[in-house]
């Protein structure tokens, strides 16, 4: 299962990161960013939680189910286009699956006052003070690769580091398995990760088991007008838009369409 191929992956990859900078170092380094008092907290939060629909822009250069995505224009070009219509950005840092790496993080930090959402498949405490090291506002946590514990000591980990989560779900189980933890924001994956298949009724099916104080994110799919519009009319409160934005040559007036269905 692919799935379990990009977590073993990530294990490696960690071996690596740990040899460049020892857990120890990188955790003192995200306690000083801490301790100077200088960290938006809630930025990420406070950015999807309004009346108005939010946009979530992704940066990733590739995937296992579409290969390398063609892009129309550059990295920094992209972020401009990003500030000017979008909410938030996520960046992937995943690198052998998505061609992610931090240094992307890193530079669009430099370019963007908007939230960062650090989207990776988040298996070890490392990656949590690497997230906060590199200019990240929010984590991804996927329940489907997280027991019951990890699930419950990376939000906490990530809360104590003031850093918002994204808690990723796919099905009834691993919603209700999230709700333990009360999360903020709660993301519905309609790519199925064991098989990549895509479905936009992923997010109305399991909609209803969604509290209303919960910010609902849809991920993966969103593709035309009439996929915005449906998740639109079932009340979802942001769009996390990839492959739509990084095939287009502007995103930004794509976005602004997309907000004024």
């Amino acid at each position: 299962m692919i799935l379990n191929r990009i977590v073993e992956d990530k294990k490696i990859r960690l071996k690596e990161h740990k040899a460049r900078v020892s857990p120890l170092t990188m955790r003192d380094e995200a306690e000083r960013i801490i301790g100077n008092g200088k960290i938006n907290e809630h930025l990420f939060l406070n950015n999807l939680k309004k009346e108005s629909i939010s946009i979530i822009g992704e940066f990733k250069k590739a995937s296992p189910s579409l290969g390398r995505i063609e892009e129309k224009i550059d990295l920094l070009s992209r972020i401009d286009e990003y500030n000017a219509a979008v909410d938030a950005i996520s960046c992937l840092t995943e690198e052998d699956h998505f061609d992610g790496n931090t240094g992307y993080l890193k530079t669009i930090r430099e370019r963007t006052g908007l939230p960062i959402l650090r989207k990776d498949f988040m298996i070890d405490e490392y990656q949590f003070y690497e997230a906060r090291v590199i200019g990240a506002d929010a984590v991804l946590l996927i329940v489907a690769i997280l027991d019951d514990e990890r699930l419950k000591s990376f939000y906490q980990l990530s809360k104590d580091l003031k850093l918002d989560v994204l808690v990723e779900t796919h099905d009834e189980y691993e919603i209700e398995r999230a709700l333990r933890i009360d999360p903020d924001i709660v993301g519905i994956n309609n790519r199925n990760l064991k098989d990549f298949s895509i479905t936009l009724e992923n997010t109305s099916r399991l909609k209803r088991y969604i509290p209303d104080d919960k910010v609902l994110v849809s991920e993966s799919g969103i593709m035309e007008d009439k996929d915005v519009k449906y998740l639109k009319d079932i009340g979802v409160d942001a769009f996390l838009i990839g492959r739509a934005f990084m095939e287009n040559a502007n995103p930004r007036e794509l976005a602004r369409k997309w907000k004024e269905l």
